[in-house]
């Protein structure tokens, strides 16, 4: 897949404990993301955050060990196919009762794909 140029960087914010058919919200997202020919995805896992449900800040300190770290779920593609992977986001959303925030921004992607003289197994 060649990705250069203008494309859309997609930001999901939600919890470690976050929870669609038994299964972590964030890898199934991703799994999504993989089965609907995404670019990329990458998780990024907060030391500490606070979300609009929260009563309280959660943090991987030591002294407060927190079973709900911050999750953020990065996906990028060209717009046309972040515009088409959002009702996914939305049903996973919905069926986890999950809330999150998303964020959609535009990204200039400079280089996709394998280092130059790479080669494949």
């Amino acid at each position: 897949m060649k990705l250069q140029g203008e494309g859309k960087l997609l930001r999901i914010f939600i919890g470690e404990s976050d929870r669609v058919d038994h299964h972590a919200l964030y890898i199934t997202i991703v799994k999504s993301a993989k089965e609907h020919g995404l670019a990329g995805a990458t998780v990024l896992r907060g030391i500490e955050g606070f979300g609009a449900n929260s009563r309280s800040i959660h943090t991987a300190r030591i002294l407060r060990l927190s079973e709900d770290l911050p999750i953020v779920v990065e996906l990028i593609d060209t717009e046309e196919k972040i515009t088409g992977f959002m009702p996914v986001v939305d049903q996973l959303l919905e069926r986890s009762g999950s809330s999150a925030l998303i964020t959609m921004e535009k990204v200039e992607v400079i280089h996709y794909g394998p280092a130059s003289g790479s080669k494949r197994a």
